[in-house]
């Protein structure tokens, strides 16, 4: 079954290519892209697809490759042999099953989601590698070797935050997601809210694809928080004049707050409409 995209999810002909060729090749696809351009719901929208369970494995920086694998529960072990209970002679029940376990379980083929993997230590990618390559792993406690049922298909998502080793990357079928163009965007905006005035998703586009272009600017919109200003818009009845006879002047948009992130950005548009109101007299 070939992945196009879904009702909810709108897919390019390149991240629709990507994610059949990392299922052809049995690899792990690793999608890098600016945050807020859907790398995660990939994943989601990937599972429903193909009718597979879904399971996420969520990176943290204080996350370590073993919690995937497997934790023996030393602690609650001891505990347990202090007040004579019987199931301590049974070291698998202080095995706690970490994610690629679950996967590696399953009875069916899964999706697993590791997102994003570059938060965590340099080394968490390297840890993973003999497991992602071979789909096995050695449980030390209980002397058994846990091999995959079925090869779970597995999306990596990666904010760029740290660079990833070259050995980890050799193993992977890598794709870069571009900001949507615009017609890409308007479709996007479709699936979310095929109701919405057409007016009003042209001037809202223009709006946002120029706060994008300002030079300078610490943190650009995503397309995510364009999805929010548009509900915010839509809930707040902003007539589309607003929005289509702006005044220069006063460069910052109607609830900016879903756009802008930071108070740098903010401070920036209003120093341009400064600049452009002296300009002006």
């Amino acid at each position: 079954m070939k992945f196009t995209g879904t009702d909810s999810y709108v897919s390019t002909e390149e991240l629709s290519m990507a994610v059949n060729a990392a299922v052809t090749l049995q690899r792990p696809l690793l999608i890098k892209g600016e945050p807020g351009t859907g790398k995660t719901l990939l994943a989601e929208q990937v599972a429903a697809a193909m009718g597979k369970k879904l399971i996420q494995w969520h990176i943290k920086s204080t996350t370590k490759a073993q919690q995937g694998l497997y934790e023996y529960d030393a602690v609650s072990r001891l505990r347990d042999s202090q007040l004579g209970d019987d199931k301590v002679h049974d070291i698998a029940n202080y095995i706690k099953r970490g994610k690629l376990w679950e996967a590696f379980a399953a009875d069916e083929q899964v999706v697993l989601l590791i997102d994003e993997i570059d938060k965590a230590d340099i080394e968490f990618p390297n840890d993973l590698l003999v497991e992602l390559d071979r789909m096995e792993f050695f449980v030390y406690e209980t002397g058994e070797t846990v091999r995959a049922k079925h090869r779970p298909i597995i999306i990596i998502t990666s904010n760029n935050e740290k660079e990833l080793p070259d050995a980890f990357l050799r193993r992977c079928f890598f794709h870069f997601i571009n900001f949507p163009d615009r017609e890409t965007m308007e479709k996007i905006v479709e699936v979310h809210y095929p109701d919405i005035s057409k007016t009003l998703v042209q001037e809202a586009l223009e709006v946002f694809f120029d706060v994008r272009k300002i030079p300078g600017l610490k943190k650009k919109p995503s397309t995510s928080e364009l999805i929010d200003w548009l509900k915010l818009l839509m809930a707040d009845d902003i007539p589309e004049e607003i929005l289509k006879n702006r005044d220069a002047s006063k460069a910052i948009p109607p609830l900016y707050g879903a756009l802008l992130k930071n108070e740098q950005d903010v401070h920036l548009l209003e120093r341009l409409a400064f600049m452009h109101r002296r300009e002006s007299r």
